[in-house]
């Protein structure tokens, strides 16, 4: 018998949500929970891994992790069906990455390019959490044995990671596993699922508006780089239509697009945005210039984006619904993860 089909992920409440966020997750929790057991989670432990500064402080954190909750219920998550809540209010979450702090080794942590990009230069002077977050993350997803994560191929290392620390620990803690009787035949034995990584599709990788080199970014110091979920119909439009191109008309094929980012990029979104592949919007739009695709590009937008930076808005104004979906959420998931450590607490030999 195998491991229940079931997907964990989650958004770091950093910030303005901006289109990245919403194309290569947001839209995609949404489209997934027709298929599997969807635990979605505002990861709050995450945001605070980088100085006051970056996060921006209490009353900050507090916006955004309404924010962020508003964009899932806007983009059509269903709360009473699946599960979404916030990461701090689960202690299960710190508990497990603290065993997982001692069954990774630091060799692989040294590994991870994330740490490297977002430490830059003054690595000593990181927090350690910074460093440990992917340990955190393999605790996220593994609390609840999730199989399943819809990631983008910048994430692909951490499930990688999630999956040596899964697989270490069902091999060093074996013997225990199957004394408790708490092993899965589809895993020889093994307590935690080896995690499949759900990679996405057209624009997974949405990149900036200003240098399609650069992923989009609400760090980018441009409100201009990118479309927030919760800019009006004006500034999508004006945003569109002063993102960077090139003199080229587009190609009538994906191959025409090699050498050209930003031409990519915004093919890339549109594609997103209809549900077609790129092959069928270059088929349109192709030998054509850029002001006939943008204009087309902005209507687009405008129709799939207002809806949702309305709903979020309606949503954000009334903060005492929101807590009260996060505290639903938070219990529901408090049920899962505290049978998890339970049976973790017994396979490590605590006594409980």
């Amino acid at each position: 018998m195998g491991f229940k089909e079931r997907v964990f992920s989650g958004v770091q409440p950093t910030g303005n949500l901006h289109l990245g966020n919403y194309l290569g997750a947001i839209k995609r929790f949404a489209e997934l929970q027709d298929s599997y057991e969807c635990i979605y989670c505002v990861v709050d432990m995450h945001a605070i891994t980088q100085d006051m500064r970056v996060w921006g402080g209490p009353e900050e954190l507090t916006r955004c992790i309404r924010e962020v909750t508003a964009a899932y219920l806007a983009a059509g998550i269903d709360p009473e069906k699946h599960i979404v809540f916030n990461q701090s209010q689960v202690s299960g979450h710190a508990e497990l990455a603290w065993v997982f702090n001692c069954v990774a080794r630091l060799g692989w942590l040294n590994r991870m390019t994330q740490f490297k990009e977002k430490a830059g230069k003054d690595r000593e002077n990181a927090s350690v959490g910074l460093y440990a977050y992917p340990t955190l993350m393999a605790a996220d997803i593994l609390l609840y044995r999730a199989t399943h994560v819809p990631v983008g191929e910048d994430q692909k290392q951490h499930i990688e990671l999630t999956r040596d620390i899964a697989q270490k620990f069902n091999n060093d803690f074996a013997a225990s596993i199957a004394r408790l009787g708490l092993g899965d035949a589809a895993l020889e034995g093994g307590y935690f699922p080896l995690t499949e990584p759900l990679i996405g599709g057209p624009a997974a990788r949405v990149m900036s508006l200003r240098d399609g080199s650069k992923k989009m970014s609400k760090s980018d110091p441009s409100d201009l780089s990118r479309i927030n979920l919760t800019d009006d119909a004006d500034a999508v439009a004006s945003k569109i239509r002063k993102a960077k191109t090139d003199p080229e008309p587009l190609p009538s094929e994906p191959e025409g697009l090699k050498g050209r980012p930003e031409a990519e990029n915004l093919v890339g979104i549109y594609a997103a945005l209809s549900g077609e592949p790129r092959e069928a919007v270059l088929a349109s739009f192709g030998g054509g210039q850029f002001s006939t695709f943008k204009a087309a590009l902005v209507d687009l937008a405008v129709a799939r984006l207002g809806p949702i930076g309305g709903e979020m808005k309606r949503l954000v104004a009334d903060p005492g619904h929101i807590d009260a979906i996060l505290r639903d959420g938070a219990n529901r998931a408090r049920t899962l993860a505290d049978a998890t450590m339970g049976q973790v607490k017994d396979i490590l030999g605590f006594v409980r």
